[in-house]
């Protein structure tokens, strides 16, 4: 599956040397980059996507960027950014599993819980596969934490 990512992004790469305009494609581009375990270029085309679309759907790179903030360890970045994430799109669930993996991340394991209860009211499953995300040290961290908030064994 990791050579699909590589192609998509080079797909996504020639799509964009011919229209640098194309939102959507820095978007999607932002997350396949975070999929394959490069959350700094990830953090970049995300941006830019939200500076040529500032005002459609402003949810999901939100949300990518703070995974990629999450990934890269800068957890203060990501759950600000997480939250602005959730203040757009209020009940969406895997927001709300890396807010509670940085929180536990953080060292507040209550405000890790209290994520995890808005997760269990909007869906029976808090810790999921998670194997879109390839780099298997940044999939254990957010797995960890998430397990960790939800009270499951690690």
């Amino acid at each position: 599956m990791g050579e699909e990512i590589d192609v998509a992004i080079a797909l996504l790469d020639r799509a964009l040397k011919l229209n640098p305009s194309c939102a959507v494609c820095w978007q999607r581009s932002g997350w396949l980059r975070l999929w394959a375990g490069q959350p700094d270029p990830a953090i970049e085309y995300l941006q830019n996507s939200l500076r040529l679309d500032p005002r459609e759907g402003r949810a999901n790179p939100f949300m990518g960027i703070g995974v990629a903030h999450f990934f890269a360890r800068r957890f203060e970045e990501a759950r600000v950014t997480l939250l602005q994430s959730l203040q757009e799109k209020p009940n969406w669930v895997p927001t709300y599993r890396f807010l509670a993996s940085c929180y536990v991340q953080m060292g507040r394991l209550d405000e890790a819980r209290e994520a995890v209860k808005q997760i269990r009211n909007l869906t029976n499953v808090v810790v999921p596969s998670a194997t879109n995300w390839r780099n298997p040290d940044q999939r254990e961290l957010y797995l960890s934490g998430l397990r960790l908030a939800a009270g499951e064994d690690t």
